[in-house]
């Protein structure tokens, strides 16, 4: 910390003074007042079993009877008409006959959960999750239903849960970003950025993105250009702090100007900071290889392909296990970009063997890897991961080989922090259409109550009045699901 400070205090330049006052001012703040924070909450609701969280979204819907939720009904009647014995409103042409699962299950872990071959990696942690099967959307839309399970809402104009958390619970680390998103490398899933936008939130709520697999992964972070100099970087910064200031005196408690205050003092501690924590060239080989990365240099083929899902998404995994014991304290990181053909995401209509198996199995080394990782580091027992996808596929055929949309049951998972392994809460029926229990199931609304119990937050208590109502994360829902909890 000292040299840090060193470095900051005789760099000359704006950034450098701007950090090294934000730090002397926070380390005011806590001789002063132990318990102060830079989140909302000074005082937790109850004692926390977790601190950090990684959220994995498979954009596009992943097919929860091809990777978790084994269905012998399926392979006992594949190629029969499909009866579901009431009226079905598909998304589209996706109810030809029964489809069993192109990929082959096998029991994995003490507990015996049956998984799919394409997440075979995942059975060496099997025992450290708790699925639940009767995950219920409101909509077979991808956009809404996206927006469902990142918010908490099916329009736009409401935070992402990172951004609930950060404003809470505020920075574990001054300079990283409290909340960060890793993208699929292709491009955004559906709604993009607006996906961990901090909407009514204060501006600095929001997710900072980050590209591992660029060659910048953070745009702008550091000039490249041979004319920036110091002297004109405070020039500039004096300048413009200035005109920030005439603005804030105009107009009181808009949050903006705050946040982007906070932005430059981030910078300048991310110009230190994040290029060392991106670096994995120091990792041994051994953890590179647990991650799949231990292809250096290699060139992949235009169709997708399981290699090149493996090692763009390792990366992210990796990365993030770096972010987190640095103190970074949400973590979003994204599988599938937007629609597109050839498929790149998990929107498998045409054919789910084709798109979900290097998908899948791409994912299943970096995620096993990351709990393992997680695990012998000893961090997953206050880091929470949870395992989310907008909903799932039918268990009808589309095509012949592929599935259309299935709002109506889907699959989650966690592990971490306060969480019991080896568990399966809430199933689905025989076909995996619909839950087993019509009238009990489980919505992002729980999921979300959860994990923030698990971080010390009464979701009922973390509200924050916008446009007259008072709005938190769950809305007016929400129930913590103690079957899950250690």
């Amino acid at each position: 910390m000292r040299n840090r400070r060193d470095f900051l205090g005789h760099s000359g330049g704006a950034f450098g003074a701007m950090a090294l006052a934000t730090m002397l001012h926070q380390d005011s703040l806590a001789e002063t007042n132990p318990t102060q924070t830079n989140g909302v909450l000074k005082t937790l609701h109850h004692p926390p079993k977790a601190k950090r969280v990684v959220q994995l979204f498979m954009g596009g819907a992943a097919s929860h009877i091809d990777l978790w939720d084994h269905k012998p009904m399926l392979e006992k009647h594949h190629g029969k008409p499909s009866d579901f014995g009431e009226h079905v409103e598909a998304f589209q042409d996706g109810l030809g006959p029964w489809m069993k699962s192109p990929f082959a299950f096998a029991p994995y872990g003490g507990s015996g959960k049956m998984l799919s071959e394409v997440v075979a990696p995942i059975g060496r942690c099997v025992d450290d999750i708790a699925f639940i099967h009767n995950m219920v959307g409101k909509s077979g839309v991808h956009s809404q239903a996206t927006y469902l399970q990142a918010t908490g809402f099916q329009l736009p104009g409401f935070p992402g849960m990172g951004s609930w958390v950060s404003y809470a619970l505020g920075s574990i680390n001054e300079n990283l970003p409290t909340f960060v998103v890793l993208p699929d490398h292709r491009g955004f899933a559906s709604n993009g950025p607006k996906n961990w936008g901090s909407a009514f939130l204060p501006a600095s709520a929001q997710g900072t993105t980050i590209f591992p697999q660029r060659t910048t992964p953070i745009e702008d972070l550091i000039p490249h250009a041979d004319f920036v100099t110091s002297d004109g970087d405070q020039a500039g910064l004096a300048m413009l702090n200035r005109i920030n200031r005439r603005f804030e005196r105009t107009r009181p408690g808009d949050s903006r100007l705050d946040a982007r205050v906070r932005s430059y003092e981030l910078a300048a501690a991310m110009q230190l900071s994040a290029p060392e924590a991106l670096d994995i060239s120091d990792e041994p080989e051994h953890i590179l290889k647990l991650y799949g990365l231990d292809r250096a240099g290699a060139t992949y083929p235009a169709e997708i392909n399981t290699p090149e899902e493996t090692e763009y998404f390792g990366r992210k995994c990796l990365v993030a296990r770096r972010l987190l014991e640095r103190g970074v304290r949400f973590v979003q990181i994204w599988s599938g970009n937007d629609n597109g053909f050839p498929r790149r995401n998990w929107d498998s209509h045409e054919n789910i063997a084709r798109d979900h198996r290097p998908l899948a199995e791409g994912m299943a080394v970096g995620t096993a890897a990351l709990i393992q990782d997680l695990k012998q580091r000893g961090l997953l027992e206050d880091t929470i991961l949870l395992w989310t996808t907008e909903f799932g596929r039918m268990p009808s055929s589309q095509g012949g080989v592929g599935r259309d949309h299935n709002p109506y049951v889907f699959t989650n998972w966690l592990c971490g922090g306060g969480l019991r392994g080896g568990v399966t809460v809430g199933e689905s029926d025989q076909w995996g259409y619909k839950p087993l229990d019509r009238n009990h199931y489980t919505q992002v609304y729980d999921i979300h109550a959860t994990i923030l119990h698990l971080l010390g937050i009464d979701h009922t208590k973390l509200t924050v009045r916008n446009d007259g109502i008072d709005r938190r994360l769950t809305d007016v829902h929400g129930h913590v699901i103690q079957d899950i909890l250690a």
